[in-house]
């Protein structure tokens, strides 16, 4: 039976081999032409050529065909042979595009390039709605390599990332292929079925190059490319930021293509360069080439990104449909720098199925199970592009070496190699790593968290940490354990913290902490310890203010249905005053003091809460509108980063038991937030949340509602739901409150148009700051600012010049800050 198998399985391989037409497409130079479109006539049957010139079109019938050869700034080939037996080889010479300039007058003033365009423009509506519905077959190949890769980075050994390159450290750093199916239904109903998916050197690992990703349409007003919004030349505002000049006529099967050359008006802006392709009269895009700098982006990875799409015209609909598209680019970022190319093919369209109202949903991927299982003899049936040399090569070395490195033998070398403790470990922190068990523990340094506060004086903290994660069940255990000591105080302080997430579906987790901790009376920490400390040791400014906590607390969760989560959780709390032990400072200045751990109170020496313990009860629930999701075979993967959707938000709060009957009370609380494109105006982002107080009127000052304030005039995070310049304490309330925070970043829409200033690449902020409280007139920050500060791609400082007003008074300042996304 075994042998009968094996029989079978080669005479496959040998049928799908032998069944195709293959060759090689090169120009009137002899020199090979990548990224040919190779297809059938009147079907929608086709591949691509590779890097090396060569195409397979795997068909199963020995008859006549039309095989047809497209490519921008080429010649459309038609070949019609008759099959008698498999291979077929069919080599192409392509000849350049014939131009016919000379037919048209470009003596007006305007450049027919642009009346083109501008016909195309008032089509928009018409061109993103002409494909109502339609299924595909769609295959990509992603691959990016490094050149001179440094031996190490940080410290850090990158041979243990890097395998297979040459002398030169030179090579494939990641190779993937993934083939699906696509279904999609005007407006924007999109769900992709992905069936396989290869993953060189990793048979556990999903290609990231999937339809969702490849999903540009430059009939819609921006583009997205590595989370910025890029200017389509075809967009409604487009000649804002472009100019264009006809530079060819070309004639296609009787149909006159124009192609039109692309440059910004301000190159700084987010826009692309190069040339489309435009069906006359039709009003269509036949092709793109396209490219766009990492400056442009604004990106700290990329210098280039290159686009091609190439369309193919349906007789039966009348429309242009996408055939291929491809996206080269160019990294560098620290010591690593290299290219990459992700190739995409869109085959056998079906402009007419028939779906259900159970066919899309918010499920943007299914990845099937078993997908990245598939065997050589499956992607020989259905790899519609041949691989090259290097790229079979690449995955036989690393196909072979991952058996290798995913051994318990190289695994716990590894680990003996980097477990070893070293010098620099003293100063971060040291972990002990078992891979191949799948667990970890480890230390963060004593050193490296040493700060102060008047309370503590100089302290540090000792923190362990275990860890241990079941990739097939999805869970995922953190237990950390925390002391601090502070020299003046002479006191120990020991926290403990259990995170237990027992699936990558609905995600339940369990979270248990207890211990005692001295915390801040705002648990959010408005002031960081690191900023608390530079604060006040060089600046004579204690802002933080705390309390000792001892405490019990337990916190389940978990996603009921798609897009909602619910929290439930208990806790049980011991508070107690503390005061400052110290008034050691580095720089003292003659007119200042150190202020009291009185917030209300600065220069107080009493106690802002006595002694008290509380139990409280919380419920809590968010809910994301409309939220996308992939499914994959080990998890469910919310698409909450990239969501433009809104996020509802709601909670209630009990103290139940406290040993003052005062100190029990209720706080409902609901909020909502939103991240918005605005197109090429930039990114608008806003959040607005209220609270409701019942009974109470005598609780204790750790309960009230506490602002997220800011004195120092620097912010070490980017935190929308933060003010600027207001004190940190002084609007804390116990009564009813709303506050309302909106920021908008316009991305160069406004810096960009302006000469000299749009060569900065700064970006211009505005923002709206507002806090309401009962019986309390309101508390209003505005501020404008720039970001993207910094050189080259180190740009990550922003400024804010801010203005408050409360009560009839004014306060302004200048607020320094750090952007990291």
């Amino acid at each position: 039976m075994k042998k009968n198998l094996v029989a079978l399985s080669l005479l496959l391989v040998s049928f799908l081999t032998n069944a195709q037409i293959t060759g090689v497409v090169t120009n009137n130079k002899q020199e090979v032409l990548p990224s040919v479109n190779v297809y059938l006539e009147d079907s929608y049957t086709g591949t691509t050529t590779n890097e090396n010139g060569i195409y397979e079109l795997v068909i199963d019938q020995e008859r006549q065909y039309t095989v047809v050869f497209q490519y921008l700034g080429f010649k459309t080939i038609k070949k019609t042979i008759h099959i008698t037996q498999f291979p077929y080889e069919l080599n192409v010479v392509m000849s350049e595009q014939e131009t016919s300039l000379d037919e048209i007058s470009i003596e007006a003033k305007v450049d027919p390039g642009a009346t083109i365009i501008k016909k195309t423009i008032q089509k928009q509506k018409q061109n993103i709605s002409r494909v109502n519905q339609y299924t595909c077959d769609f295959y990509s190949k992603g691959i990016y390599g490094i050149k001179n890769a440094p031996k190490k980075i940080f410290g850090q050994d990158l041979d243990d990332f890097f395998v297979a390159l040459d002398s030169t450290r030179s090579g494939i750093v990641y190779l993937s292929e993934t083939i699906s199916k696509i279904k999609f239904k005007a407006p924007n109903n999109f769900k992709e079925h992905m069936l396989a998916s290869k993953v060189s050197g990793d048979d556990s690992g999903f290609s990231f190059n999937s339809a969702s990703e490849f999903n540009l349409n430059f009939y819609h007003n921006t583009v997205n490319l590595d989370e910025a919004e890029v200017i389509s030349p075809l967009a409604k505002f487009a000649f804002t930021y472009y100019k264009y000049q006809l530079e060819d006529l070309i004639y296609e099967n009787g149909v006159a293509i124009n192609k039109i050359k692309v440059t910004p008006k301000r190159p700084q802006e987010r826009v692309f360069e190069g040339y489309v392709y435009i069906v006359e009269d039709q009003w269509q895009l036949y092709g793109v080439d396209l490219k766009v700098t990492g400056k442009q982006l604004q990106s700290l990875a990329f210098d280039q990104m290159l686009l091609k799409q190439n369309f193919r015209y349906n007789k039966e609909n009348k429309f242009w449909v996408l055939l291929s598209q491809e996206m080269e680019f160019k990294f560098k970022f620290l010591k690593l720098k290299g290219d990459g190319r992700f190739t995409a093919v869109y085959s056998n369209y079906n402009f007419n199925p028939e779906f259900d109202r159970k066919t899309f949903n918010k499920e943007v991927l299914l990845v099937e199970k078993g997908a990245n299982k598939k065997d050589s003899l499956y992607w020989g049936a259905n790899r519609p592009m041949r691989l090259t040399s290097l790229e079979k090569n690449d995955y036989k070395v690393k196909d072979s070496i991952k058996v290798i490195r995913e051994s318990k033998e190289y695994l716990d070398s590894i680990d003996r190699k980097n477990n070893k403790f070293k010098l620099g470990d003293l100063i971060t922190s040291y972990t002990y790593n078992n891979t191949h068990k799948k667990w970890y523990w480890g230390v963060r340094s004593p050193l490296f968290a040493v700060q102060f506060n008047t309370v503590q004086g100089w302290y540090s903290n000792l923190n362990l940490f275990y860890g241990k994660r079941n990739k097939d069940k999805g869970s995922f255990t953190h237990i950390s354990s925390k002391v601090d000591y502070g020299l003046s105080e002479e006191k120990f302080r020991l926290s403990g913290r259990f995170f237990k997430q027992f699936n990558s579906f609905s995600r339940p987790t369990l979270v248990v902490s207890g211990g005692r901790k001295l915390s801040q009376f705002n648990e959010s920490e408005p002031i960081s310890p690191l900023v608390n400390t530079v604060s006040t040791l060089f600046f004579e400014d204690n802002y933080a203010k705390f309390y000792d906590k001892t405490f019990a607390a337990a916190t389940f969760g978990k996603e009921v249905i798609n897009g909602l989560r619910v929290n439930i959780g208990a806790s049980f709390e011991e508070r107690k005053p503390v005061f400052n032990t110290t008034d050691y400072v580095t720089i003292n200045e003659d007119d200042k003091v150190y202020t009291s751990n009185n917030p209300l109170d600065p220069f107080s020496s009493s106690a802002i809460i006595n002694k008290h313990n509380i139990t409280k009860v919380k419920l809590s629930a968010s809910y994301r509108l409309g939220q996308e999701y992939s499914t994959y075979p080990d998890g469910k993967y919310n698409h909450n980063y990239y969501s433009e959707t809104p996020l509802f938000l709601m909670s209630y709060e009990r103290a139940i038991g406290a040993s003052n009957n005062n100190y029990k009370f209720g706080l409902l609380k609901a909020g909502i937030r939103q991240n918005k494109s605005l197109s090429n105006k930039g990114k608008l982002r806003y959040s607005l949340t209220g609270g409701l107080f019942m009974k109470a009127d005598g609780i204790s000052f750790v309960d009230y509602k506490h602002f997220n304030g800011n004195q120092t005039h620097v912010s070490l995070r980017e935190d929308l739901n933060s003010f600027n310049i207001m004190p940190y304490y002084t609007f804390s309330t116990n009564n009813n409150y709303a506050e309302i925070h909106v920021k908008h970043d316009f991305k160069g829409y406004v810096l960009g148009k302006l000469p000299l200033l749009n060569r900065l690449n700064f970006n211009l902020t505005i923002g709206s700051h507002i806090a309401f409280i009962n019986n309390t007139k309101p508390y209003s920050e505005y501020s404008v600012g720039l970001n993207n500060i910094g050189w080259g791609k180190m740009r990550f400082l922003s400024v804010d010049f801010v203005k408050s007003f409360h009560n009839g008074q004014s306060e302004s300042g200048f607020l320094f800050g750090v952007k990291l996304n």
